[in-house]
């Protein structure tokens, strides 16, 4: 059963990272608008929430 948390729990805790990482990049660019992407899609995540997939879109495509 603990395994089956740890796997339920990994892609979103990869989603968390990622948006903490695209925030800090965002934030040293002065990206106002990425930084409060980034906050909606952490803040949805740590609540148990879906990000919305526009949000999701901007934290995915940041570095390319």
């Amino acid at each position: 059963m603990i395994i089956d948390q740890i796997d339920s729990t990994a892609p979103q805790r990869m989603l968390v990272d990622t948006a903490w990482s695209v925030l800090d990049a965002a934030s040293d660019l002065r990206d106002a608008v990425t930084v409060e992407v980034c906050r909606r899609v952490i803040d949805a995540s740590l609540s148990g929430l879906a990000p919305a997939q526009s949000d999701l879109n901007v934290v995915m495509d940041f570095f390319n």
